[in-house]
């Protein structure tokens, strides 16, 4: 029953992740903003970048969520274990997201384009995907 609750309160936290700050930065080459969100980068990006942007958009947004309601549908029955490589292939391109992000991140930093700090957004973006990996393999493990 935990699992199912953590699982669902994904479907929460995510949407409040892509909203809430990644990074605060100036001077970056592909934004005009004070504060970078998943949505807010993405928007931007659809400018300048259709291919980048809907690679961002599927890794970042339609990903992670696909996973929490293929693992809610395996927990409340209309699909059963037979869909769990699914699942792990999910989670990992979702926190490949994470993954491009922080290198960007420490890019910028390391070449010296102007100032980035890292936002709690990207915490709890993180947060989000691995809870996500860890509820899916706890999930897993149940039903050995």
């Amino acid at each position: 029953m935990i699992l199912r609750l953590a699982n669902l309160a994904l479907l929460v936290l995510f949407p409040i992740a892509w909203s809430a700050p990644l990074a605060r930065a100036g001077l970056l080459p592909f934004f005009e903003l004070d504060q970078i969100s998943v949505l807010t980068g993405i928007a931007s990006l659809w400018q300048k970048d259709i291919f980048l942007a809907t690679v961002v958009t599927l890794l970042a947004i339609v990903t992670p969520m696909l996973k929490v309601a293929t693992l809610a549908l395996m927990q409340f029955g209309p699909l059963d274990k037979r869909h769990l490589p699914i699942l792990e292939l999910l989670g990992k391109l979702a926190m490949t997201d994470v993954f491009l992000i922080a290198v960007y991140i420490v890019l910028v930093k390391g070449v010296g384009i102007g100032r980035v700090e890292t936002g709690w957004g990207l915490y709890l973006f993180t947060f989000c995907v691995l809870g996500s990996m860890l509820i899916t393999h706890l999930y897993k493990k149940s039903l050995q």
